[in-house]
């Protein structure tokens, strides 16, 4: 009798997805709904929770969407949320069916990636001027888009983004030879153009993990409309898991 090939996995039907450092769940709705709400997908956009606890209550927010899923989920993040996402997936193998990674910041220790230096910059600017002043100078000369994001989310963080923005800097990605052991497809897309995201260490992940695609884009292009970096991730994912 000829060998038949195993079924094929059912086609995930949730997704949770996370913001990056400073940022919140409207942000991160507004980057992955359209895209995944389109592909007939459940998403859920947990709120950080401000504070030291940011990341580990992140991390616990995507075990509870998982356990209310009927089957593995998509997980997926902007920035930091893209870095906890695959972290999640290296421990949760059997509950998700892959990655939307956005604009990752940093692989391994946090150190002197671009990303971590201006979170903790951010957070003294914070402790020593206070939130007015920090927001007037963050947001002085950046494109409209990011103002207006900064100023909705710093706020809603309250009285713990400090403290958010300090844990998130310290909180180390997995490194290359981590990622290289990751079994669920990855996709992913970053700006060319991103001082804070630095498109190497896009393309570096994409070399390192075994099931991945990247999608690229301008700054510009993110900032007019953000859906546009969650519908790249979801098309890197299909092609990273052989979907096309």
């Amino acid at each position: 009798m000829p060998a038949t090939s195993p079924p094929l996995p059912a086609p995930p039907t949730h997704a949770a997805v996370l913001p990056g450092t400073g940022s919140d769940e409207v942000f991160a709705r507004a980057v992955f709904a359209p895209a995944l709400t389109a592909a007939g997908l459940a998403v859920t956009a947990p709120r950080p929770v401000a504070g030291p606890a940011l990341v580990g209550e992140s991390l616990a927010a995507l075990d509870a969407a998982a356990a209310a899923a009927n089957g593995p989920i998509l997980v997926g993040g902007v920035s930091l949320g893209a870095q906890l996402a695959v972290e999640w997936a290296l421990r949760n193998g059997s509950r998700c069916a892959g990655v939307l990674a956005v604009l990752p910041a940093w692989a391994g220790p946090p150190g002197n990636a671009p990303g971590a230096v201006a979170a903790r910059a951010s957070a003294d600017l914070i402790d020593r001027d206070g939130l007015d002043r920090a927001l007037a100078i963050s947001t002085d000369g950046v494109p409209p888009w990011l103002a207006a994001e900064l100023t909705r989310s710093w706020r809603r963080h309250g009285d713990g983004l400090a403290a958010g923005l300090r844990a998130a800097a310290a909180h180390p990605a997995p490194d290359l030879d981590t990622l290289a052991r990751c079994r669920v497809p990855v996709g992913i897309s970053a700006c060319t153009d991103d001082p804070v995201h630095p498109i190497e260490l896009a393309r570096g992940w994409a070399e390192a993990l075994p099931l991945a695609s990247l999608r690229q884009m301008s700054l510009d292009a993110f900032g007019a409309d953000p859906a546009a970096a969650g519908r790249a991730s979801v098309a890197a994912w299909r092609e990273a898991a052989g979907a096309g």
